[in-house]
């Protein structure tokens, strides 16, 4: 499989809509975390999952 195929693309986007949402739980940005998961992907999740929720 190319990384250049549509699915990787979309599965890119879904984990982006992902970490947003994930990202609005924790009381955080979830636009903002929606753009730097198009960049950072996989390692937003992990920033995401390991910081504390915001007050």
């Amino acid at each position: 499989m190319h990384a250049q195929t549509p699915e990787f693309f979309v599965g890119w986007g879904t984990l982006a809509l992902i970490n947003a949402g994930l990202a609005q739980a924790k009381n955080r940005s979830g636009a903002g975390w929606f753009l730097g998961s198009l960049f950072l992907g996989p390692v937003a999740t992990l920033i995401i999952v390991v910081l504390d929720r915001k007050m």
